[in-house]
């Protein structure tokens, strides 16, 4: 593909009470439309986590990023695909800036487990 196309962010939240298989399933069929008509950059599984608000009333989503090369076409096919799949509780579809910095790792194997020791306040006199 030509790489003067925009880079897109994906941003997709599966229901967790659908089969792990299925989510599996919905992001591999994600990826293989952006591969036949655009340019995969990456995937990042966020695993699942607590919305802020809840979603299609479910207070926890299967959160997964994938950040994508493509033209309009491809666009609007994966959010006429996205809309109707079963188990897609959200998705977003944005254009990053030229400059933006790579995604974080925010997945649940990355948070440490333990927060490190919080220094001593000195009292005030």
């Amino acid at each position: 593909m030509a790489s003067g196309q925009h880079i897109y962010d994906l941003t997709l939240l599966l229901d967790p009470a659908v089969e792990a298989e299925r989510r599996e399933q919905i992001v591999a069929d994600i990826a293989d439309l952006i591969d036949r008509t655009g340019e995969f950059i990456g995937r990042h599984d966020w695993g699942s986590r607590q919305t802020a608000y809840e979603v299609r009333k479910k207070a926890e989503a299967d959160y997964h990023l994938i950040q994508f090369r493509g033209e309009n076409e491809l666009l609007e096919q994966l959010d006429h695909n996205l809309k109707i799949t079963d188990g897609v509780l959200r998705h977003r579809i944005i254009k990053l800036r030229p400059g933006t910095p790579d995604p974080p790792d925010l997945r649940p194997s990355a948070t440490p487990t333990t927060a490190p020791p919080a220094e001593p306040v000195p009292a005030e006199l």
